[in-house]
């Protein structure tokens, strides 16, 4: 263990970021519009994910309720990860596979925003919920990671961060979620 092993693993990252850039920016923007004019219209946002993305949707969620840079009116988002009853009933009675799905069908308005966080790309219960969401009429986004699995095909708008290593998908991520809050804030109120 020595700075140079942290020096090695902050290139790495600034590499994915740098990749993240090159490949994804135009699909971010398209992002980017599609939340703010969801939220315009009166419609909501939808987040889910499994471990470390159930962190990031609670946290996307929580920069849209709250706010990211600006004061401003609450915007309303909410994380599918949350709700213990919810969750552990509908695994109970359903099967893990469910658990976003049954959130959605009850929650879910033609012309919500659906967002799947999976760094995999092949997360079941993020890929059944984004199917519901699609017949529903919803607009969808997955964030990604590696080639963007099998959730890729069925999204709206993909946005997969091209890097094997979990770490700095979930780091690419993280940043990606702060441009996506940062834009749609100076969109709606800047």
């Amino acid at each position: 263990m020595t700075v140079e092993d942290i020096r090695n693993h902050f290139e790495k990252l600034q590499e994915s970021l740098s990749k993240a850039s090159e490949v994804m920016s135009d699909d971010i923007l398209l992002s980017c519009r599609a939340i703010a004019n969801a939220l315009k219209q009166g419609n909501k946002v939808l987040i889910m994910g499994n471990g470390g993305s159930a962190a990031d949707a609670q946290h996307f969620a929580a920069e849209l309720v709250g706010r990211f840079l600006l004061e401003r009116k609450a915007l309303p988002a909410i994380a599918l990860t949350t709700d213990s009853s919810i969750l552990t009933a509908v695994g109970n009675d359903y099967g893990f596979d469910e658990i976003f799905k049954r959130q959605v069908e009850a929650l879910a308005q033609p012309g919500d925003v659906v967002i799947g966080i999976s760094t995999s790309g092949q997360s079941d219960n993020v890929f059944h919920a984004l199917s519901s969401a699609n017949e529903i009429g919803c607009k969808t986004i997955g964030l990604l990671g590696r080639d963007g699995g099998t959730i890729a095909s069925i999204v709206d708008i993909d946005l997969t961060v091209p890097v094997q290593y979990t770490p700095y998908i979930q780091g690419a991520h993280g940043s990606i979620i702060h441009i996506i809050c940062d834009l749609v804030e100076k969109d709606m109120f800047g």
